[in-house]
């Protein structure tokens, strides 16, 4: 299957213009997006919210936005056959935490809420969840969010503290589209998928967004401060264009 009707983001079910298109037998509804500022049609598949988008300038009528996109249903099939596939948290899928593989198991005798041990087995990781089976998912939901929320934490203030700055309230979101944001009064917010990834990339995020304390920028001045509390910020940047993306397919049902 390509594509569901459900996997629509609930901000595309929004818009007010639909194009439909035929895909293997399958029906993808394609929102048309309206932008003062566009001065062309634009067709994009985002992988979070694994939605299929045209933005198109005001007085492009809706027949020629449709042509557009029957023109490029070739792209949009190869690109949502490359969505990653979705993986939901049940007993065993393995899910990255750190950026090490954890098989999901389930163990209704266990005390607490999850755990990891290693399998003697293999050397594996298992993240270990407790409690009823249909709570599961919740468990290892809330068990990531604050392991997340910890890691985060340490990092803003080990960052805060080199460049001498103060920071605000630290907020966990679900976002599509930003790792991190760093608010003028100081609030810092970040994605807890970050939690997937290795810690050096984590680390990288929580090094970016404090360095915003200094410069609300991307300017030089900014740039020269995030190097200054992380050298190695080019080799983060790297793996999340490589692998960010695939991290919004962890936990979805």
């Amino acid at each position: 299957m390509l594509f569901r009707r459900q996997d629509i983001s609930p901000a595309a079910r929004r818009g007010a213009e639909w194009i439909e298109l035929q895909l293997d037998g399958e029906t993808v509804r394609v929102c048309v997006r309206r932008h003062p500022t566009a001065r062309r049609l634009t067709l994009r598949v985002r992988t979070a919210s694994r939605d299929v988008t045209l933005t198109a300038p005001p007085h492009v009528p809706l027949a020629t936005a449709n042509a557009f996109v029957q023109r490029h249903l070739d792209w949009v099939r190869a690109r949502l056959v490359r969505l990653p596939q979705r993986v939901p948290f049940v007993p065993g899928e393995i899910i990255p935490v750190r950026g090490i593989p954890h098989r999901i198991v389930h163990r209704d005798t266990l005390r607490g809420t999850c755990s990891v041990e290693i399998d003697p087995d293999d050397g594996s990781h298992l993240l270990c969840v407790a409690g009823d089976l249909p709570h599961l998912a919740r468990r290892v939901s809330d068990y990531l969010k604050r392991l997340a929320r910890l890691e985060l934490t340490a990092a803003v203030r080990r960052h805060a503290a080199a460049l001498q700055v103060d920071v605000g309230a630290i907020t966990l979101r679900d976002t599509a589209s930003r790792w991190g944001s760093c608010a003028a009064s100081g609030d810092l917010s970040f994605s807890w998928r970050l939690i997937f990834a290795p810690p050096h990339v984590l680390d990288y995020l929580a090094a970016h967004e404090v360095a915003h304390r200094l410069e609300m920028n991307h300017g030089p001045r900014y740039w020269r401060a995030v190097e200054r509390i992380f050298p190695e910020r080019r080799l983060a940047e790297a793996w999340l264009r490589a692998h960010g993306s695939g991290l919004h397919c962890y936990g979805a049902e």
